[in-house]
């Protein structure tokens, strides 16, 4: 089981680290060298697509692959109301047909495997627990 933990470094500055020694800042939305906890959200959305996907990607085309998440939220609310993923990849070398099958491949893989996208469509516990 996975685990971060976050640290107060400074006023509205926080760092989290996981087990494996990797850190991210994480301050207020206007925060200099820190991602916003939304940030993290969408990093977390669009970076486990990309990583789903690398591999069926890499396999047909050359070329980097990317991928971007969107923060939607109505009139500036603080809901999100939702978190599309794009992943860009160069399909110019392929057919129409062999295009359409990468493309089913990838949302079956992304449906199935992408645990981030799977939580931000269901409900998932997230339970506040004090001292």
């Amino acid at each position: 089981m996975a685990n971060v933990e976050v640290q107060r470094v400074g006023e509205h500055e926080f760092e989290a680290t996981n087990g494996r020694g990797a850190r991210v800042r994480i301050g207020r939305r206007d925060a200099a060298d820190a991602f916003s906890p939304v940030e993290l959200l969408l990093a977390a959305a669009a970076g486990c697509a990309v990583i789903t996907a690398e591999s069926l990607v890499t396999r047909r085309v050359d070329g980097g692959i990317s991928a971007r998440a969107d923060d939607v939220r109505p009139g500036g609310s603080g809901d999100l109301t939702s978190v599309p993923v794009t992943l860009d990849y160069d399909v110019s070398v392929l057919d129409d047909e062999q295009r359409q099958a990468l493309a089913a491949a990838v949302h079956r893989a992304v449906e199935k495997l992408c645990t981030v996208s799977r939580a931000l469509h269901s409900p998932v516990d997230a339970s506040l627990h004090l001292p």
